[in-house]
Parts: structure tokens; C-alpha cells; sequence
């Protein structure tokens, strides 16, 4: 879950899965719950006003606080915790592990 408002970029978001799921191996299944539909637009460098806006540079998924990014289902609490750890890492954010209730 996140605790800070940022714009994650989809290379961010990648990154995050490919730590999660290489921690993972065959177990368990991560759910990306962000997804980055906002194009992010740069000029390049020295070009001159005018000639209307940039080119997509890249796509950001618009992160509020409280959005559960990621979920993994099917593995032990203790794993869950480490490989969201990695995810973690990846995020230009403060994030932290939140639990659902089975009773929900």
C-alpha cells in the first residue's frame, strides 16, 4: 500500500513484478493492481517554443495514498512479506505491507 502520492512509472511498476515473481519462483500469483495509463510528454532538449507539445515519453500509473499497488495470493506470510519487501525497494514511494481480513 502506499503512503505517499506520486506518479510510478510503468518501468517502476515492471520492475517491482519481475523482483516479486523471481522471489517467488512457481508459487503463489502477484496481482499488479496499478496501471499506468497517463503519458507522460517532454520537448527535446533545445528545441524551440512553438510546434505544439512533446511525444510520449513514457506512461505513469497516478498513485493517491491508501492504493494497494500489489497483491500476492497462494504463499506463506512470511514469503509474501519478503518479496513485497523487494517490491518496495523499486518504488520511488514510502510503501508498507498491508494484511485483508478472511472474514471480508
Amino acid at each position: 500500500m502506499a503512503l505517499e502520492d506520486a506518479w510510478v512509472s510503468a518501468r517502476q511498476l515492471e520492475a517491482g513484478r519481475v523482483a516479486a515473481t523471481h522471489h517467488l519462483g512457481k508459487e503463489g500469483r502477484l496481482y499488479i493492481r496499478a496501471f499506468p495509463h497517463k503519458p507522460i510528454s517532454a520537448k527535446p532538449a533545445e528545441t524551440r517554443m512553438g510546434k505544439g507539445k512533446g511525444e510520449p515519453e513514457y506512461y505513469a500509473a497516478v498513485i493517491k495514498p491508501g492504493a494497494v499497488m500489489y497483491e500476492i495470493g497462494g504463499v506463506s506470510e512470511s514469503l509474501a512479506k519478503e518479496a513485497l519487501a523487494l517490491v518496495a525497494h523499486k518504488m520511488p514511494i514510502k510503501c508498507k505491507m498491508v494484511y485483508r481480513r478472511h472474514g471480508v
